[in-house]
């Protein structure tokens, strides 16, 4: 797996655990549902004000978020074309939205990222929170992938 990080935003550090935690959240969820790990996937970093941009010209809605997923997997693609590099897509993360909400929900920053990291990469393979069953069935694989690496709430 490649992961592909852009730091887009200057309010908030990264540090090299936090990466190695998003880097096994990623692997745990292609394993989880399947997925060889020869994928190349994109993180950015950015604060409110690129988020906010990005959700208005992407989903129409006029207000920051916490995180945006662009998906490259399409279910009618035949993958048995031998291709050098898989690209799962995009994920778009406002630190500064994730501290905010790290405060809200009382939780560590580091653990709001993961989070936030687990839930785009099931947006990346797939899933959807549009009904009530399928939030459902995506919480439930997020909660396991971090219970599973230890990722609590503290």
């Amino acid at each position: 797996m490649k992961l592909i990080i852009d730091d887009r935003q200057d309010k908030l550090q990264v540090s090299e655990e936090l990466i190695e935690k998003i880097k096994d959240i990623i692997l745990e969820c292609l394993d989880y549902e399947g997925y060889d790990d020869d994928y190349d996937i994109s993180l950015s970093f950015v604060d409110n004000k690129e988020i906010h941009e990005l959700n208005k010209l992407y989903r129409g809605i006029d207000r920051p978020t916490d995180v945006l997923s662009f998906p490259m997997l399409d279910e009618e693609l035949d993958f048995d074309i031998e291709l050098e590099e898989k690209s799962l897509g995009d994920i778009v993360i406002s630190l500064e939205r994730a501290f905010e909400q790290s405060v809200d929900y009382n939780h560590s920053f580091e653990r709001e990222v993961c989070f936030l990291v687990c839930h785009s990469m099931f947006h990346l393979l797939g899933y959807d929170h549009d009904t009530e069953e399928n939030t459902k069935e995506m919480r439930e694989k997020e909660e396991y992938i971090l219970n599973k690496l230890s990722i609590t709430r503290e």
